[in-house]
């Protein structure tokens, strides 16, 4: 089946032949169908599988049947990053229309948003926080919408945004097509699809494996000796850009803070950043600035880098999802990928539930030349220091230097190669703040007015890289 047997409107079919569309995705196949019949639809699926165009271009095909310049459709998302992806591709499909768009998430001032809704839009790609912001202020109106898609359900209410999602449904009209979408169906999620889905279809798409193109390995290591670990990878590897994952967005901010320090081309994206940060930070990634961004789950929702050569676990997910989520983002359009997990004693049952998602034992590997007999610190550390710092410690005993207020940006690197360690270049560039609290309801989540043209990642860098010069 291909995407012209939809009978999706011309100027949506011209646009999907555009963005190279052939062939739909298991998802795409059971979920266009029901959607474009106005049915409800519950579905199932991860991301990374086609979800976007599976509830966008039916609700791009029934939008463009009617008129225009008042919110028909609501898109509700449980991050920025991903807001901003579902908008692009919806600009993107829709650009023939006329339909138009608007993200609204905190962050960023809120009266830009408010004179874009003045303005009209079609389609709002919402944050809960900050769309219930618009609904108290009375700068929204939702008493058109038609529909409502409710994306990355359970992300959103890991975040605890259940209570807002609520809210929202209440401002609703009761008679309107509803969408949900989950890579997982806790009870929450049950619970609220049988309250606001009626006769809803079920449409569920098979656990997806990592990429064939991927390799993985394991790096056993103690907790406290991760960092220096990471080093060690890093000046042994041939890389282009490197994604680096955290558990917590305090270690993600530490782990960046470090890397710059030592010279290497890195930043952080963690909920404690401004979206202006996060923006630098996603934007010098996409292009080449940085070249290594350490990153929690939830803040990297909704990155696409195509040319991204490894993904390094400093600490393992906390389920098999999770790390197919992580390491589909190395090893794409027929490139090959790396994908390291640093992984401790408590680690062996989420290790073994890895392994039977992949259906074979991943290789454990040691680096050569590496101490991992290091005793921890006596005092609790989380973190080891980066490699020489215990010189450069003495050095300033002996000569204390004196504080300097300000901060200057870090350098190094090469683009392309694994970068060499090099002395520490410069002092740590703070974070900003404002944004919303991972884990927790955010104060303001998330907004931001969407363009009418869709963005699109840098393109893929050529070039082979050589195998890690590690102990295998």
């Amino acid at each position: 089946m291909q995407f012209v047997d939809f009978k999706l409107d011309p100027r949506i079919q011209e646009a999907v032949a555009a963005v190279g569309y052939q062939t739909p995705t298991p998802i795409q196949l059971q979920a266009i169908p029901p959607v474009m019949e106005g049915k409800d639809v519950m579905g199932l699926a991860q991301t990374g599988t086609g979800k976007t165009a599976a509830f966008g271009l039916p609700l791009l095909h029934r939008l463009a049947q009617g008129g225009r310049g008042t919110v028909r459709a609501v898109v509700v998302a449980p991050t920025r990053e991903l807001a901003e992806q579902i908008n692009e591709s919806l600009v993107a499909l829709g650009k023939r229309t006329g339909l138009r768009s608007l993200t609204v998430y905190g962050g960023v001032n809120i009266n830009t948003q408010t004179k874009r809704l003045k303005e009209g839009v079609d389609i709002v790609v919402a944050c809960p926080g900050r769309l219930l912001d618009h609904v108290g202020q009375g700068t929204i109106d939702l008493s058109k919408v038609e529909m409502l898609v409710l994306d990355e359900a359970d992300q959103m209410f890991d975040m605890g945004f259940l209570p807002d999602v609520r809210r929202i449904l209440r401002v609703l009209p009761s008679q309107r097509q509803t969408l949900m979408f989950s890579a997982t169906m806790p009870d929450d999620i049950k619970r609220l699809a049988h309250e606001i889905l009626r006769r809803p279809v079920t449409v569920q798409v098979d656990r997806v494996a990592p990429a064939a193109t991927v390799s993985h390995a394991l790096y056993p290591v103690s907790q406290h000796l991760k960092t220096p670990l990471l080093f060690e990878l890093l000046h042994h590897t041939d890389t282009e850009s490197v994604l680096v994952f955290t558990k917590t967005k305090h270690r993600a901010k530490r782990v960046g803070e470090q890397l710059e320090k030592a010279g290497y081309k890195a930043t952080s994206l963690q909920g404690n950043l401004s979206q202006n940060r996060r923006q630098a930070a996603l934007d010098g990634f996409r292009d080449g600035t940085f070249q290594i961004l350490v990153a929690t789950d939830i803040a990297a929702r909704g990155i696409d880098v195509s040319q991204i050569s490894h993904v390094i676990n400093y600490d393992i997910p906390d389920t098999p999802e999770a790390y197919t989520h992580r390491i589909g983002r190395t090893g794409r359009a027929a490139r090959t990928g790396d994908a390291f997990t640093m992984v401790t004693e408590e680690d062996t049952a989420m290790v073994r539930s890895i392994e039977r998602v992949l259906g074979s034992k991943i290789e454990r590997r040691r680096v050569e030349g590496f101490d991992y007999s290091v005793a921890a610190p006596q005092k609790d550390q989380e973190f080891a220091r980066a490699p020489r710092e215990p010189q450069r410690r003495r050095e300033a005993t002996a000569k204390p230097a004196p504080k300097k207020a300000g901060s200057s940006e870090g350098s190094g690197g090469r683009p392309g190669k694994g970068p060499r360690r090099p002395a520490a270049a410069a002092a740590k560039q703070g974070p900003g703040h404002h944004a919303a609290r991972e884990g927790n309801r955010p104060q303001a989540n998330g907004g931001g007015s969407g363009q009418r043209t869709a963005g699109t990642g840098a393109a893929a860098r050529p070039g082979n890289r050589q195998a890690p010069r590690s102990g295998r």
